[in-house]
C-alpha cells in the first residue's frame, strides 16, 4: 500500500476520535463526564484541531499521488468514501449542537448516498469513478464550512462566535448548492451506467 492510500486510510481512523470529542454524551453519561474538566474544557478544541489534520491528509493525499504518480484505483474507490465519511460525521455532530441546519445535512447527505451507490454500480462493473472537479470544489466548500462552525466556540468571545457562525452558514449553503449542481452533473454524466441497470 502505498502513502498516499496511507494517508486516506489515516483519516478514516481518525473519524471516530473525532467523534468522540464532537459529539456530545446523552444525559445519563453527562454527570460523571462533567467531572472530567480537562475533557470539558477542551472538547470542542480537539475536535477541530482532528477535523484540521483529517482533513489536511486529503489535500496531502492527492497531492502526493498526483506528484510522485502514485494514482491507484483503490485510491480513487477510498478516497471518496473517506470524504464522506468525515463530512458526515461532522455535519451530524454539528446538527446534534444546532450549529448546522438539519435541511443542510440531509442534501449532503442524500447527495453522498447517491453517488456512492452509483460508485458501487460501477465497482461491479469493474469501473472506479473518481471524483469530478465540482464535486471536488464541493468538498472544498464543506470543509471550509465545517471548519468555520467547529473553531466557533473554540473562541470564548460572544460577538466573535457570532460572526463566525454566519460566515459558516454562508460558506454551508455555498456548499449545499454546489452538492445539488455536483449531484446533478454526477447523475447525468453516469446516466448510461444507471439505465443499465
Amino acid at each position: 500500500m502505498n502513502l498516499p492510500n496511507k494517508l486516506t486510510l489515516l483519516r478514516i481512523i481518525l473519524i471516530p476520535f473525532f467523534m468522540l470529542f464532537a459529539f456530545p454524551f446523552p444525559d445519563s453519561i453527562n454527570a460523571i463526564v462533567s467531572e472530567w474538566s480537562f475533557y470539558m474544557k477542551s472538547k470542542e478544541l480537539i475536535a477541530f484541531i482532528i477535523f484540521i489534520a483529517a482533513s489536511f491528509t486529503d489535500f496531502l493525499d492527492g497531492h502526493i499521488a498526483r506528484k510522485q504518480n502514485l494514482v491507484t484505483d483503490f485510491g480513487k474507490f477510498l478516497d471518496p468514501i473517506a470524504d464522506k465519511l468525515l463530512v458526515t460525521a461532522s455535519l451530524l455532530a454539528l446538527t446534534e449542537v444546532n450549529k448546522a441546519y438539519v435541511w443542510a445535512t440531509m442534501i449532503i447527505l442524500i447527495r453522498e448516498f447517491a453517488v456512492t451507490g452509483i460508485r458501487l454500480i460501477a465497482a461491479g462493473k469493474g469501473v472506479v469513478i473518481a471524483a469530478g472537479k465540482m464535486g471536488k470544489l464541493k468538498t472544498v466548500f464543506q470543509m471550509a464550512a465545517i471548519s468555520v462552525l467547529l473553531f466557533a466556540p473554540v473562541i470564548k468571545i460572544n460577538a466573535v462566535c457570532d460572526v463566525l457562525y454566519t460566515i459558516g452558514n454562508v460558506l454551508m449553503a455555498a456548499a449545499v448548492v454546489l452538492t445539488i449542481i455536483s449531484g446533478i452533473e454526477y447523475l447525468y454524466k453516469n446516466r448510461a451506467l444507471i439505465a443499465s441497470k
